[in-house]
């Protein structure tokens, strides 16, 4: 048994709806608080004084300066697990190239499919675990990790051991996720029906008996896979027992209505989404992820995250790091700037990172301070929790706890 504590504010983010508006009004926050943890969980959280008289046997973790407790955040939608850099590719966008430019020219996924193809189990694993080390120091605890970038099953395969055992080599907890259906390889003889029934026909078995991953993915879009194309693929591997999620609506819409039809856990992206496509996801149980990053990267508006809140949908947010459209990797920063440009109070910004991501990852247990859920924590040297997205991802977190103990 351990406490921890006393802080100036704890933010628990308990007793908040999943999906929709939250209002400022909502927030708990608890003032001179502590907390109680037992193999690395939540057992109480209550006055400092009174945990201490409550548990006299507990080691004592003292906080002698004002500080603020979070949940850790969740990203839910990352592609760490890569080789080499498109700071080319950037170059390129900013001077005024297209996308289709940029491919043509030899840039793109397929540059970054090239560099990862290079790259050795053990680089790709030592580079994930560096990336997911960076995100946990900045207080995040749980991290989504696609595959992509390898697009064929050998190279499907490594990059998913990689992820794997990069998750021996943090604390933090990897969700991985197959993204072969990233593209379609420039080096495949085929249509994109005739690939997506190359990957389930040899690549997801393998998956499965090896428990690299239970989560799919798939880029619905112009310049990757269509709709019918995705729709058949997607009902085929849904009986094989994976969960799914999309790349939907980024540039062109549809990716939305396949999501739906196919009981998808999140639609990732909704850049290009309108009034239809929010209603849709309004009105699922689905979680709508917005990925500011992307929007950063490449110049573009923001997905409409106040329209979908206000239609009543369940909102997340997550960096999409990669290393093309979304280099930044900076979770809090590009949540705080998305919530300026949309207009979303900090409690909605606040589930985006927390709860309501742990949602789109199928995870139950994590996102809020509250009893028997994880003891995944994040402190901030203030006394006043906005202070943390007023100073927009330049505060950053002073102390981070993974199942209870501190990193």
């Amino acid at each position: 048994m351990k406490i921890i504590g006393p802080f100036a504010q704890i933010i628990t983010l308990d007793r908040l709806p999943m999906k929709g508006v939250i209002k400022d009004e909502s927030l708990e926050v608890l003032t001179g608080c502590g907390i109680a943890i037992d193999e690395g969980l939540i057992t109480k959280i209550a006055s400092f004084d009174l945990l201490r008289i409550q548990f006299p046997d507990a080691i004592v973790e003292e906080i002698e300066s004002p500080q603020v407790l979070l949940p850790g955040f969740i990203d839910s939608h990352t592609h760490l697990c890569f080789a080499g850099s498109r700071a080319k590719d950037y170059a390129m966008r900013i001077s005024g190239k297209t996308y289709l430019e940029i491919a043509a020219s030899g840039g793109g996924i397929w540059e970054t499919v090239t560099q990862t193809r290079n790259a050795s189990n053990a680089e790709l694993t030592g580079l994930t675990s560096e990336r997911a080390n960076k995100l946990l120091n900045a207080g995040i605890t749980t991290i989504e990790v696609k595959s992509g970038y390898g697009l064929n099953v050998q190279e499907e395969l490594k990059i998913l051991r990689a992820i794997k055992a990069a998750g021996e080599e943090t604390k933090a907890d990897l969700i991985s996720t197959c993204l072969a259906a990233h593209i379609k390889p420039n080096d495949f003889q085929g249509n994109e029906v005739d690939y997506l029934k190359y990957v389930e026909e040899n690549l997801l078995p393998i998956i499965q008996r090896e428990n690299l991953s239970k989560r799919i993915d798939i880029f619905i879009e112009k310049t990757a896979f269509g709709v019918g194309a995705a729709l058949g693929y997607l009902r085929r591997i849904k009986k094989l027992g994976f969960e799914i999620t999309i790349h939907a609506d980024q540039f062109t819409t549809g990716g939305t209505a396949v999501a739906i039809e196919c009981g998808a856990l999140s639609a990732d992206h909704l850049e290009a989404s309108g009034d239809k496509e929010i209603k849709m996801l309004a009105e699922a149980d689905i979680v709508a992820t917005v990925l500011p990053g992307a929007s950063l990267g490449l110049g573009m508006p923001f997905a409409p995250a106040r329209k979908l809140l206000n239609g009543g949908a369940c909102v997340a947010i997550a960096s999409d790091w990669n290393p093309g459209s979304a280099p930044m990797g900076n979770l809090l920063l590009e949540a705080s700037v998305l919530g300026a440009y949309e207009k979303l109070s900090i409690p909605e910004t606040l589930a985006g990172i927390t709860f309501r991501a742990a949602k789109a990852l199928r995870l139950d247990n994590r996102g809020i301070l509250k009893e028997n859920f994880l003891a995944d924590l994040q402190a901030y040297p203030t006394r006043d929790f906005r202070d943390i997205f007023y100073l927009q991802g330049s505060l950053r977190p002073s102390m981070v706890w993974k199942n209870g103990e501190r990193i």
